[in-house]
């Protein structure tokens, strides 16, 4: 074990109901949740972060002691780090529609008895983000001293800016965009189509014959987005696999396979459906569409890019600078050279985190 926040517990609350964008009514609404530092008397020391797609609440820390890696964005959450639990109460939640403890298609529908599976309401990011206000509220906080989120978690942070202007200090966006380009939507339509094609499918109502392939398909489509051509280039070349030839004639073939066959220990199919059409259908447009939709926001802005994100490249992460400067926010934007893709923003990264505490230390 290398955290330094040692083990943690993800928790679970239970709400009346929450009423979708759509109009449908999820009752009752459960979040599954992570906290780590302590909330001040004032209740205003407080951080939400936002995951991305394959992500959930478990950001930092271990379950248990035979864990082999800690939460998602460890590197960066605990004493001393980038967001500092000695000064700050981090929460980090599952986003709704999502398969790791809060309200989604694995969960059971009441009126059924039954797993929703494919008739689980469609939700949107505006959904996730009113759901995790909820959640901060059963904290008793008013304002956040930041929300902060990268990919997915990016765009969770920018409504977030929008929805409750009055309710958070300062908003971190990493590697993110205001809408998906039709290359990322067919990235994205691609993986639907894979789970969509496999024989186990049954209309999205499964129960343990899930579509397994099809789902492991959807993820190596994805995870060639989040690495980079140099790195790709240095990690595999055109190397021959260390296994079997039948699986794959490369490298990087066996290692795709690897990542698609573990992911579906840990991800649910109609999940991956769900998260990434509500991905999709994000968008506060462009131009002086953007600068409009952003208007309303109050809060201090940090956006950081990468210069090897082809996913999400800069290009995009300046689009909502520019909006914000015409609309005449408070906004700092760097972007950081590193050759790992999309994946930077969950990779060890000094001038990351110098970048953030930087950010936070100065905010106000």
């Amino acid at each position: 074990m290398t955290s330094n926040l040692g083990i943690v517990k993800t928790q679970s609350i239970t709400l009346p109901d929450l009423r979708l964008d759509n109009g449908s009514l999820l009752s009752p609404l459960i979040l599954a949740y992570e906290t780590y530092g302590k909330l001040n008397e004032q209740k205003d020391n407080a951080i939400l972060v936002c995951h991305a797609l394959s992500g959930d609440a478990h950001a930092a820390g271990y379950h248990s002691r035979e864990d082999k890696r800690p939460g998602w964005w460890d590197e960066y959450i605990g004493p001393g780090k980038a967001f500092d639990t000695e000064k700050f109460f981090v929460i980090s939640s599952n986003v709704i529609g999502g398969c790791k403890g809060s309200s989604g298609p694995l969960t059971i529908n009441p009126v059924s008895g039954r797993q929703y599976g494919s008739s689980f309401p469609f939700v949107s990011i505006s959904d996730m983000v009113k759901a995790q206000k909820l959640l901060v509220e059963s904290f008793g906080i008013e304002v956040l001293h930041c929300v902060a989120g990268g990919s997915m978690g990016g765009m969770q942070a920018l409504q977030w800016s929008i929805s409750y202007p009055e309710s958070l200090t300062n908003c971190i966006i990493l590697a993110s965009a205001p809408e998906h380009s039709a290359m990322q939507i067919a990235f994205n339509e691609v993986g639907r189509q894979a789970i969509l094609a496999d024989p186990n499918w049954n209309e999205g109502l499964y129960d343990e014959n899930a579509p397994r392939k099809g789902l492991a398909l959807a993820r190596m489509v994805g995870h060639i987005t989040y690495l980079s051509d140099d790195k790709m280039r240095e990690k595999f070349g055109r190397n021959p696999p260390s296994g079997n030839l039948l699986n794959s004639d490369f490298a990087v073939g066996s290692y795709l396979i690897y990542q698609g066959e573990s992911f579906v220990d840990r991800f649910d199919a109609n999940s991956y459906i769900y998260v990434t059409k509500a991905l999709d259908h994000f968008s506060l447009g462009k131009g002086k569409e953007l600068t409009a939709a952003l208007r309303p926001a109050r809060c201090k802005f940090l956006v950081i890019s990468y210069s090897s994100d082809w996913l999400y490249p800069p290009a995009q992460s300046r689009e909502i600078v520019k909006s914000l400067e015409a609309s005449d926010k408070r906004v700092f934007y760097v972007e950081l050279q590193s050759k790992e893709g999309h994946d930077s923003f969950l990779l060890p990264n000094s001038k990351q985190s110098d970048v953030i505490a930087g950010f936070l230390d100065h905010a106000n």
